[in-house]
């Protein structure tokens, strides 16, 4: 059986250890995600511009869309070549 001041599991001790735990990795997340936005950024903002204007182009149907969407599905795909 084990102590339950042993390793900072126990009742007293645990839910702050999971506090920290949880505190780290929302830290790591946080400067990955200030990486990713730094290094990816402006091709996310282009992929994401994309994906909109192929939503829209659907919403709205229709044959003239659907050559709009092709050409959008043709861009889309050279961003993700990348």
């Amino acid at each position: 059986m084990q102590d339950e001041g042993e390793c900072g599991s126990g009742p007293v001790h645990g839910p702050w250890i999971w506090s920290a735990y949880r505190a780290y990795h929302e830290l790591l997340r946080e400067k990955l995600k200030k990486k990713f936005e730094a290094q990816e950024g402006p091709w996310m903002d282009q992929v994401a511009e994309v994906l909109v204007k192929i939503v829209n182009a659907r919403w709205e149907g229709g044959r003239k869309q659907e050559r709009e969407q092709a050409e959008l599905f043709e861009q889309l795909e050279r961003l993700l070549a990348e």
